[in-house]
């Protein structure tokens, strides 16, 4: 694991196909990623959703296993790499 990576251990291994994944490794995302999740038809978890398996390179069929609390760890682990860092509005 880098600077420019992050890890996440599944508490449950999901399976896809031949492959099980038990530990995902996400990077940055990048503008690729961000067009992919545009192309996908649904709202706000569905796009983070095509990002996060874009930037894990897991087939989205095989991430949408992964539970809803797995899934807020990830989005909480990965949300420097999303462009979603705490702001402030000046309210």
């Amino acid at each position: 694991m880098t600077d420019d990576t992050v890890q996440h251990t599944l508490k449950k291994p999901i399976e896809h196909g031949d492959k099980t994944y038990s530990q995902l490794t996400f990077r940055e995302a990048t503008v690729g990623d961000i067009m992919l999740a545009e192309q996908f038809a649904g709202g706000q978890v569905s796009k983070s959703v095509v990002m996060l398996a874009s930037m894990a390179d897991v087939p989205l069929p095989a991430f949408k296993k992964i539970s809803a609390r797995e899934l807020n760890k990830i989005l909480d682990l990965t949300k420097d790499f999303l462009g979603n860092e705490d702001s402030t509005t000046g309210e």
